[in-house]
């Protein structure tokens, strides 16, 4: 049987990636920080087996992962929160990238130890790095370090056969993004972004953006003059 962990699988893309795999036979690990969240995902299949822990705290995080066994690791934890005014709030930033960054790090120390030779680790990113957009210096600087760190990591990780994939999704429609207050074009659906990364996964692919006509918007105008990128999203908060 095939094996596949999943963090942040309480809700959102993670939820729905949890009980599509355990509908297609896998036995699935669902990781989360809430218990009673963690059980509601679960009952959906037998098949998926709830495991609570806090990524952020390494030493909890290498407890809980030792002995855990996975064909298909997919790293889908992060929060997201925004800076307003241009004021740094040192300990939002924290809380951020933690969550984003050094949650899944945490992670790949306590995994990739026992991780054989043909395994797929796939970080969960977002394309919000690739423009400065307003307010989101913390999520947009926490996800430029997980591409950059997926990215170097699939280098170093190539001879011993273990596969990187960088899943960078643009809005889908979460808990998380319920929260904000600002149009969010090409919005997914949870339904969708699984669907799309399940598939893309099947097939090997180490780059995974959706939707694709806003993923290669935002690459295009990453490309542009920093000075016209930042234009760009001056008229974007408008």
């Amino acid at each position: 049987m095939r094996r596949v962990l999943i963090t942040g699988a309480s809700s959102g893309i993670g939820k729905q990636l949890a009980q599509d795999y355990a509908a297609e036979g896998w036995e699935v690990t669902a990781c989360g920080r809430s218990l009673e969240k963690l059980i509601s995902t679960a009952a959906a299949s037998p098949l998926i087996i709830p495991l609570c822990f806090d990524i952020t705290d390494l030493t909890a995080t290498r407890q809980a992962l030792h002995d855990v066994q996975a064909d298909l690791v997919i790293l889908c934890a992060g929060t997201c929160e925004y800076l307003d005014n241009g004021v740094v709030e040192a300990e939002k930033v924290a809380r951020v990238m933690n969550a984003n960054f050094i949650g899944p790090v945490n992670c790949l120390d306590a995994l990739l130890p026992g991780l054989a030779a043909g395994s797929r680790v796939a970080i969960v990113g977002s394309t919000a790095w690739l423009l400065p957009f307003s307010r989101s210096e913390a999520y947009g600087a926490s996800k430029a370090a997980l591409a950059f760190f997926a990215r170097s990591l699939s280098v170093d990780l190539a001879p011993r056969q273990i596969h990187i994939s960088l899943i960078q999704p643009g809005f889908v429609e979460t808990p998380l993004t319920a929260r904000n207050n600002f149009p969010m074009p090409m919005m997914v659906t949870v339904t969708q972004a699984s669907q799309h990364i399940r598939k893309k996964l099947a097939r090997g692919a180490s780059e995974i953006a959706f939707p694709p006509l806003f993923a290669g918007f935002l690459r295009v105008a990453s490309l542009l003059p920093v000075s016209l990128q930042k234009w760009l999203c001056r008229k974007m908060v408008k």
